[in-house]
């Protein structure tokens, strides 16, 4: 299996490095303190290829508090709203698409 890092990274447009947390699996964000938040219009915008690679690297380096991190598109719009860009990623920001059966005790 090829590491995130060695694969090629194709960037075009703006982009995002998201995980998700390992206490809880809560999907977060990389942000520019070199940290997580669960928040999306906090996570560090890169937009070229170098800066995408530079980011995701300290995000797999995080191994104890992020698992999973990848590079996802976002849109952003009037210079600062930052919505998911593709299907996935407004997915995983919205939650289960599904009601969960009830757990029997």
């Amino acid at each position: 299996m090829t590491s995130p890092l060695e694969q090629k990274i194709r960037i075009t447009g703006p982009s995002i490095v998201t995980a998700n947390r390992t206490a809880d699996g809560a999907v977060i964000y990389r942000n520019r303190a070199k940290d997580w938040s669960t928040d999306l219009s906090q996570a560090a915008i890169v937009r070229s290829v170098d800066e995408a690679r530079a980011l995701l690297a300290e995000a797999i380096a995080d191994d104890v508090g992020a698992v999973g991190p990848y590079i996802a598109p976002v849109d952003v719009r009037d210079g600062d709203t930052v919505k998911p860009g593709n299907l996935r990623e407004h997915i995983r920001q919205s939650g289960l698409t599904i009601d969960l059966l009830p757990v029997s005790a």
